[in-house]
């Protein structure tokens, strides 16, 4: 074969490559999309985390493949190559062993951890882009989703990894002063100013750059550090959309069809996951970012409960669940922390085998993530069908015979329907005070998430079993076994 030959064949294989990159991208998309469907389905989760996996499988190796195929020389790419796949591998090798070590307890953290290396990852492609000045010389199109997306990027990461450290404990309080929110919007202010001036091309060079990212960087964490714990459900779906969003604007800066659908679909999904937390809150997502919700100094709002708790025995509480006809199950935080889901089940089963019927409410808010009591139940065996949210079960609370409370607080308080003054009215909440007779599990007296007194611990109806989760299920399974 001559030089000729060569010279004409070459743009043939490289049009070859292009078509199969193409249909593997389009093969990647709809994986992604229908296992994301999947997971809306506790039935289907499962499997939709491996399709949309095998999904991101193929659109890793075909990008790995693209460069060479579309006629760039191995020279330029060998050590490049060695530099990825070496990250790569390193990285996956990080990720398989702490997924597989990792406490449920703790999953909610390792979620805020690696949505915030998505956003980094982001903010790192967008950093070359404008270092190099690849993405202002494309047009003013690209160079603004190139800044977009740094900026969203950038705030994700820092503001992420703010989230780790509180719900890891690295960080123990928020932070608050006068003026903080002026503070903030300087920043942004300076963030839109030098991003205007990389779009347009008046500014330019390494330290403007390099200042854009380090205010962008420090607006992620003074939008964090002052929300409450209460809060992170929604900072964590918040951050996941926006790490979406920063993936997918840099999709269409490489031209990469595999970052643009993945990103948007990651994107709108937690975009709309973020509306359903704060509307499971019935706060504003403004609200959630500058009103300072979830901090202890808010227990002093509202009107003060009065009365006292009223404990019970766990062999008393055993007999009444043994003897009803209906039990509904509203675990929280709490049971997730003492890992008594396991011991939970155990008990739910032999109340089952005595014939009471036996229902698992599930508030949007409970636990520390979006679906983190979802995920508990299910590593404990619990079947779906019995799991209810809370639209499907508050009906049924008035016919109850017991309301079974494990490590939960905010969402069953009744002040968020009757107390104006309280900073949770208006919440939606499980009516676990309708009914008949409420048990509470809790190590202590002490107040929820939120730091709001629970007026449901006050309640004629309500008795407090006290003591750790699994040791307090652990009683109640011996209890209900001693019922002949």
């Amino acid at each position: 074969m001559d030089a000729t030959t060569v010279t004409q064949t070459a743009p043939e294989a490289v049009n070859y490559f292009r078509y199969l990159l193409d249909i593997s991208y389009l093969i990647a998309a709809a994986l992604f999309i229908l296992g994301l469907k999947r997971m809306s389905s506790p039935v289907t989760a499962r499997s939709g985390v491996v399709w949309a996996g095998w999904g991101m499988v193929l659109a890793t190796l075909v990008t790995f493949l693209a460069p060479q195929s579309l006629g760039l020389q191995h020279a330029q790419l060998g050590t490049n190559l060695l530099l990825i796949i070496a990250a790569a591998g390193t990285g996956g090798a990080l990720a398989w062993v702490s997924g597989k070590r990792v406490a449920m307890t703790d999953m909610p953290q390792m979620i805020a951890l690696y949505n915030g290396m998505g956003g980094g990852a982001a903010a790192a492609i967008a950093a070359v882009e404008l270092y190099s000045g690849e993405a202002t010389s494309h047009g003013p199109a690209v160079a603004v989703l190139a800044v977009v997306g740094a900026f969203i990027g950038a705030v994700s990461f820092s503001g992420s990894l703010i989230a780790f450290g509180k719900l890891q404990g690295l960080i123990k309080k928020s932070f608050r002063f006068t003026g903080q929110q002026i503070i903030n919007l300087l920043v942004l202010a300076g963030i839109l100013v030098l991003g205007a001036g990389l779009v347009a091309g008046q500014l330019a060079g390494t330290p403007v750059v390099t200042a854009f990212f380090v205010l962008a960087l420090v607006l992620g964490v003074t939008m964090t550090l002052p929300i409450g714990g209460a809060d992170m459900p929604v900072v964590i779906s918040l951050y996941n959309a926006l790490t979406g969003l920063a993936v997918a604007f840099e999709g269409f800066v490489l031209d990469n069809a595999a970052m643009i659908i993945a990103g948007t679909v990651v994107g709108s999904a937690g975009t709309l996951l973020t509306q359903l937390m704060a509307r499971a809150m019935n706060r504003s997502l403004g609200n959630v970012l500058f009103a300072g919700f979830g901090e202890s100094s808010s227990a002093a709002a509202g009107t003060a409960v009065t009365g006292t708790q009223k404990s019970i025995e766990a062999s008393d509480a055993g007999v009444a669940m043994a003897f009803a006809q209906k039990v509904i199950i509203v675990p929280g935080y709490g049971m997730a922390v003492a890992q008594a889901q396991h011991k939970v089940w155990e008990m739910s089963q032999l109340l089952i085998d005595r014939g009471v019927n036996v229902k698992f409410a599930i508030h949007p808010v409970a636990g520390r993530m979006p679906g983190h009591m979802n995920v508990l139940l299910a590593e404990a065996g619990v079947p779906y069908d019995i799991i209810a949210d809370l639209d499907e079960i508050n009906a049924e609370f008035e016919t109850a015979d017991v309301a079974l409370i494990i490590g939960a607080n905010d969402v069953v308080n009744p002040v968020a329907r009757n107390d104006k003054s309280s900073p949770i009215y208006g919440m939606p909440i499980l009516n676990a005070d309708k009914a008949k007779n409420v048990i509470v599990i809790k190590r202590g007296q002490g107040q929820g998430f939120s730091g709001i007194e629970n007026a449901l611990f006050y309640l004629d109806n309500a008795r407090m079993l006290y003591g750790d989760g699994q040791k307090a299920a652990a009683a109640l399974i011996a209890a209900i076994k001693s019922v002949s």
